[in-house]
Order: C-alpha cells, then sequence, then structure tokens
C-alpha cells in the first residue's frame, strides 16, 4: 500500500485551510485519512504551519511519501533535514509577534472623570423617603388614637 503525505484542504471559496494527512495514495484528496499530523493556515500572517514532527518523522521513517507541498512546509519546520540526517536542522517558521499592551500617558489629562460625588448625591435621596415613611408610621398611631 503506497502510502502518501499530502495536504486535505477545509475551510471556505477563498478561504482555504489545510491539514497535513496521512493517507493511501489512491483515495480521494479530502477523502478518507489514516492520521492528522499538523495544520497548514496560509491566509494568515504569518502562515501558520504546526506539525507533530514525531509522527512526521515515523511516517517518513516507513516509507510515506510527502507531496512537494508537504515536502516544503516540512523543510520550513526542520523536520525534512532532521529525516535526511541533518542534526542541525532548525525551524525557520516565522511566529507571530506579541500584542503590545496599551499604556496612557500619565502627563495628559484623563479624558473620564472619577464618580466620587455621584454616589454621596444617590444616597442623600435614598435617605428622605425612609425618613418620609418613618413620618408616616408614626402619623398612622396617632390618627388611629383620635378615631377612638
Amino acid at each position: 500500500m503506497a502510502v502518501k503525505i499530502r495536504l486535505k484542504r477545509m475551510g471556505k471559496i477563498r478561504a482555504p485551510f489545510y491539514r497535513i494527512v496521512v493517507a493511501d495514495a489512491r483515495t480521494k484528496r479530502d477523502g478518507r485519512v489514516i492520521e492528522e499530523i499538523g495544520k497548514y493556515h496560509p491566509t494568515e500572517e504569518p502562515s501558520l504551519i504546526e506539525v507533530d514532527s514525531e509522527r512526521a518523522l515515523y511516517w517518513l521513517g516507513v516509507g510515506a511519501q510527502p507531496s512537494e507541498q508537504v515536502e516544503a512546509l516540512l523543510k520550513l519546520t526542520g523536520d525534512w533535514g532532521k529525516f535526511k540526517g541533518d542534526k542541525d536542522a532548525v525551524s525557520t517558521v516565522k511566529t507571530k509577534e506579541a500584542k503590545v499592551e496599551f499604556v496612557a500617558d500619565e502627563k495628559k489629562k484623563p479624558v473620564l472623570k472619577p464618580k466620587a460625588e455621584a454616589p454621596a448625591k444617590v444616597e442623600a435621596p435614598a435617605e428622605e423617603p425612609a425618613a418620609e415613611a418613618a413620618d408616616a408610621e408614626a402619623a398612622e398611631p396617632a390618627a388611629d388614637a383620635e378615631k377612638a
């Protein structure tokens, strides 16, 4: 049985991403696979390339033939060099830079004002209805006493 390591296309029209798979050479491009060993997203900047090196080297060792595209990806990740016996093979895949956190200038005037005064105003009206309720309760017993 001839085994190939190739790309399985996924995604939408004009938005492809691929899985690096091990499949029988006679199966369809997106057909049944033996094992998925990685991912490739060419539309991201920089392109995302993830390969399970251990499994890729295993399949290359047992005779699986990579397609041209997969061979190029394996060269980028350094797995092809390891398979061919180059002990100095290193991954040359570019990774995304970490986003820099936004820091506001301390010298500039803040746009938002502190809300220290607002809660004090809210508390004062809350006390007034309670005082009115207490006055109303005191007035009710006086009214009951007048009726009796």
